[in-house]
This record gives structure tokens, sequence and C-alpha cells, in this order.
């Protein structure tokens, strides 16, 4: 860890456990507010801001982002795509009253080149629709590129959306009952655990799938470049199946085997590290990542603004035998979510279920002391079947949230 990484857990007079959330900092806008701002680039801000695509309100932080990433023409064109239903470029050349060779350009770089942009179908018919800054162009763009190796243009696009994300406009969008992701107990937690399944071992889910990607995190990578990122590992970001197979045919993964997930996966886990996974037992595409609590945008949404995430209940919460614990305070500075709170001097420890995920690194810590164990929640929600029901049981929770936000605006 360096001294500029932003801290999850701190120690003060004796008491080791979470820092303090901070308040939602976003300052509202109009985009009246940028008379020198051009027309297209405020229309795109402005589709990028609505909540059905997740997105922040106007604000300066937004703007900026819009700015950088596309260019006036390309801002232009992009104007004119939707969240869900994609448009072909000659749509988009008839809406822009541009030629439609230019405009099937533009979109190209946008969608590859970039990777700004969404794209589906074949050359002949390609059609283009509009991502959410995140999850999506966040994640598509940098997933390919480290601090050491990104040019000028991924540098810049990093710092910016780190300045939007520390804004905390995030945290509008947090509720309970929106259980996309999971968080696996870490290799060692469990053990012979007879209460384990399937869905708890990474090695095991693995093994429904013949192809994987590997590339960089994107949210360590936007951290380090701000300049209060850890040292942790980078490659680190896995695709499974066919979102793997695309992505290494498309250039921006790393074709890895399985053991090569599971050692890229045991090495996170020894700096750290807990391992994510989305919520539904697919057996065409899944994705993972190793996160850690300082940099984790999933994970600093609870852990720093101090609303719920998008994260399932895990299969397991740790027990604490009072009688063995010598409330040295090692859990709890090993806990990522800042979940435990130990006073060394009052020799007390307080656990705070709805920040746990489960991951086990308490055990780990804890050492020889055994003072903590792993026990099943009786109430534990295997995952989805499907990703058709992932979609529909969480459906009534995104609309409700998003009616929310629209309606605050």
């Amino acid at each position: 860890m360096t001294d500029s990484t932003r801290r999850v857990i701190e120690v003060n007079k004796g008491i080791i456990g979470p820092t303090a959330p901070r308040p939602n900092a976003v300052r509202r806008r109009r985009l009246a507010d940028y008379p020198g701002v051009s027309a297209a680039h405020r229309d795109l801000a402005r589709r990028l801001a609505s909540p059905v695509l997740i997105g922040p309100p106007i604000c300066d932080e937004l703007m900026a982002l819009v700015e950088h990433a596309f260019l006036e023409d390309e801002a232009a064109c992009a104007r004119h795509l939707g969240a869900f239903r994609g448009r072909r470029a000659a749509d988009v050349a008839r809406a822009e009253g541009r030629p439609v060779e230019a405009v099937a350009a533009t979109l190209e770089h946008l969608a590859v080149g970039r990777r700004l942009i969404g794209d589906s179908g074949p050359p002949e018919d390609r059609k283009y629709r509009l991502m959410p800054l995140m999850p999506g162009m966040f994640e598509m763009v940098l997933i390919s590129e480290s601090p050491e190796t990104m040019s000028p243009w991924h540098w810049r696009f990093a710092e910016l959306f780190e300045a939007l994300f520390e804004t905390g406009y995030v945290a509008e969008y947090q509720s309970r009952g929106q259980p996309f992701v999971r968080f696996v107990p870490v290799a060692g937690a469990l053990g012979a655990h007879p209460a384990a399944l399937p869905a708890d071992r990474l090695d095991v889910v693995l093994d429904r799938f013949d192809a994987f990607g590997v590339g960089f995190c994107q949210c360590r990578t936007s951290s380090r470049v701000a300049g209060h990122g850890c040292d942790r590992p980078l490659e680190v970001c896995v695709a499974m199946g066919r979102w793997a197979r695309e992505g290494v045919e498309s250039g921006f993964l790393r074709s890895v085997s399985k053991q090569g997930v599971l050692d890229i996966k045991r090495e996170a886990e020894a700096h750290g590290m807990v391992t994510w996974i989305i919520n539904v037992e697919s057996t065409k595409s899944q994705a993972s990542c190793s996160c850690c609590g300082c940099c984790c945008k999933a994970m600093r949404t609870v852990n720093e603004f101090g609303v719920p995430g998008m994260m399932a209940p895990p299969h397991f919460m740790p027990r604490f035998d009072r009688a063995a614990c010598v409330h040295c305070g090692r859990c709890a500075k090993s806990c990522p979510m800042g979940a435990i709170t130990v006073d060394t001097q009052a020799k007390t420890l307080v656990h705070q279920p709805g920040r746990c995920i489960g991951c086990g690194l308490c055990l780990l810590a804890c050492g020889t002391a055994k003072a903590i164990s792993l026990e099943p929640v009786p109430q534990f929600r295997l995952p989805y079947r499907s990703w058709l029901s992932l979609l529909l049981h969480n459906a009534p929770a995104t609309l409700a949230t998003t009616w929310r936000v629209w309606r605050g605006r």
C-alpha cells in the first residue's frame, strides 16, 4: 500500500474501524450554464445524464468528461443513439444531414477504436447504441489499459471519470433489492465446509466455460491515475465464455487458461483482494474481477458513501468466538468493506452484517487465534438460474430507483 491510498479503515485512539462516509458532493447545473460548449456535446451530455442510463446530473465533471471523450463531430453522431434500440449509420446520417460513409467511419471508431459506444450485428447491418457511463463506457475504455502503457487520451479519460465518481452521484441509484453481483469466499476460508455449494467455489464455476480472457482492473487503474490508488495487482479482470472469445478476438483481452485464471485470483487474494462474479448461473458468459475496498467503485459506493450496493447477500457470515478473541484488530484491518470495528482498549468488537460480503478475509487474518469461523446464512438465496431471471427479478427495484431519481431531478 502507498501513503496516498484512499483509506477504508482508520485507527483512532485504539478503535479500528471504517472511515466516516463522505457526503454527495455533486453540484447540479443546467445545460444553459455552458454557452461555450458545443450543442452536440450538450445534447450528448443530456442523454448520458438520463436515469435510464444510470447517469449523473448535469455537472461540470460530466461536461468535462464528454468534451474530452468525444470530438464535436463524434458527439454529433452519438447524440442520436439510444440505450436499447440500436441505430444504423444510415439512420444517424439522415438525422445529422451528413454522408453515410463519414458517419459510419465515425461510429465504427467510437465503437471499436475507443469502445465508447456499443455495437452489434453483422458489418452489413451494424447497429450502434449508447452505453451507460458505468457500468459500460468506463469499463470498456479502460479494460485494456494500464497506467504504464496508456495513451494521454486514456490517461485524461481516467482522471476525468475518477473526478466524476468522486462527486458521489452513484449514491442516488443505490437501493436494496438489486443483487447483480456476488462475492465468493477466498480460497482457504471455506476449506471442507459441509455447507459450501458449487457456486461458492471459483474453480467449479470456471468448469462451465472453455474460454477465458483477462484485462486490467479499471477501478484500480483510474485510482492510480488520480493519485490515490493502491499497489495491488492490476491484470485481474476476467471474462468467460462468449465474452472472453469476443474480447480476445477484438484485442482488448489476453487469452488465458482456466489454471491461469485461478493463479491470477489466488495471487490477488494473497494481496487482500476479493473476487466477485455476476449473480447468475450462466453457462454462456460470465465476468469476474478481484477487488479492493480502496479502489473498487462498487465497494467504495458502500464503504465511502455509506449507501447500499448492488451486491447479493453472502452465503456465509463470520461468527466471532468472544472467548477466544483477544481484540487485536487484525480482522478489522483486513476487512475490505469496513464491516468490523474493534476497540483494542475497551475490548469490544462490532460486526455490521449489512456491509459484510462474506469473503472470509477476516478468518484468515485471525490466524492461529481461531476466533472466527464462517457460518451459512439460513435465508441465503441461490444465484439466478438465467440472465432473464436476473433481469426480471431486479426489474421492479431498478424501475423504482430510476423513477425516484428522475422525479428528484
